[in-house]
C-alpha cells in the first residue's frame, strides 16, 4: 500500500471488515440524534431513484423516525420520499419497488423535466449552449433544488446517499446530489451497502441491479462503471487495503485527485488549493 491509499482510506474511513447490524444502528442513531438536536426540524427528506444507494439511506431514514417517534411518543417526525423522474423512467418499477420497501410517511413525484428544458432554453437564448453531459450535471441540481424546497416547506432536512466509494471518485454532480445536510452512509464503500440492505430484507433486485447516474440523453443508463473505468470491486478493494491491478488503483487515484474539490467547502484565500 501506498501513501496515498493509506490517506485515501483514512480519509474515507472505510473499515476492511463490517459487522452490517452494527452499522445500521450507527447510522440511525446518527439520524435520530440530529433530530433530537433540533427540535424545529420535523424529519427527513431524500429522492428515491430505485437504486441501492437511495434505498439504504431512505430505509435508514424512515427506521429512524419510526424509533425517534415511539421513544419520544410523538407523531412528529416523517420521512418524505421524493421522486423525481425526467420524463419517465425506465425503471419506475424499481423506484415503487424501493418505496414499498422503505415505506415512507409521504411520497411528493416532481417531473424535472419542464424545469431543465426551461433552463436549457432560457441559456440557449443568452448564448449559452449545453452539452449533452453538462445537461446531465442540470438535473442533478434540479433534484437537489426540488428536495431543498420540499424539504424547506416540511421543516425538514435532505438526507444524502454519498458513500465513500462515490465519494473517492468524486462521482456526483457538485451541488447536485452531491449536496445534502446529512450523509448517514459515508463510511461504506459499495458491496458493505448491499450488506446493510441484505441484512434491512432489501428485495435482491435493488442492490444487485447495475448502478447508473443515468443523466445523459445520447447516453442512456450508462453504467457507473463504464463511466469512471474501473470497477465497484476495484474500487472497494482499494478501500479495504487489499491488492488491486496497478492500473485500476491509477485510475482510482487519479479521480480522487481531479475531484478534490468536489469534497471541499469552497475555496477562501485561507485554502491552499490556489496556491
Amino acid at each position: 500500500m501506498n501513501a496515498l491509499q493509506a490517506q485515501i482510506i483514512k480519509e474515507m474511513k472505510v473499515k476492511p471488515v463490517i459487522d452490517a447490524k452494527e452499522e445500521i444502528r450507527l447510522s440511525i442513531e446518527f439520524l435520530k440524534n440530529y433530530l433530537a438536536k433540533h427540535p424545529f426540524l420535523h424529519g427527513f427528506v431524500l429522492g428515491i431513484s430505485g437504486g441501492q444507494d437511495s434505498t439504504l439511506t431512505g430505509k435508514l431514514a424512515k427506521v429512524a423516525v419510526e424509533e425517534l417517534n415511539e421513544e419520544l411518543h410523538t407523531e412528529k417526525y416523517r420521512f418524505i420520499a421524493v421522486r423525481l423522474p425526467y420524463g419517465v423512467q425506465k425503471d419506475e418499477q424499481d423506484c415503487q419497488d424501493a418505496i414499498d420497501f422503505i415505506q415512507p410517511d409521504e411520497v411528493v413525484t416532481v417531473n424535472i423535466k419542464p424545469a431543465v428544458e426551461a433552463s436549457v432554453e432560457s441559456l440557449k437564448q443568452a448564448g449559452v449552449y449545453l452539452s449533452d453531459f453538462v445537461k446531465g450535471n442540470e438535473k442533478a441540481r434540479e433534484r437537489m433544488k426540488v428536495q431543498y424546497s420540499v424539504a424547506a416547506m416540511k421543516s425538514c432536512v435532505v438526507v444524502g446517499t454519498d458513500h465513500s466509494a462515490e465519494a473517492v471518485t468524486g462521482f456526483y454532480t457538485k451541488y447536485g446530489d452531491g449536496g445534502a445536510d446529512l450523509t448517514p452512509i459515508f463510511r461504506l464503500n459499495k458491496r458493505q451497502g448491499k450488506q446493510l440492505l441484505k441484512k434491512l430484507g432489501c428485495p435482491e433486485h435493488l442492490y444487485i441491479k447495475t448502478p447508473t447516474a443515468d443523466l445523459e440523453d445520447n447516453r442512456p443508463r450508462l453504467a457507473d462503471e463504464d463511466a469512471l473505468g474501473v470497477t465497484y470491486e476495484e474500487i472497494d478493494d482499494y478501500l479495504e487495503g487489499k491488492p488491486i491491478k496497478k492500473e485500476s488503483a491509477e485510475q482510482i487515484e487519479n479521480h480522487y485527485l481531479k475531484t478534490k474539490h468536489k469534497r471541499h467547502m469552497p475555496i477562501t484565500v485561507f485554502d491552499d488549493f490556489w496556491i
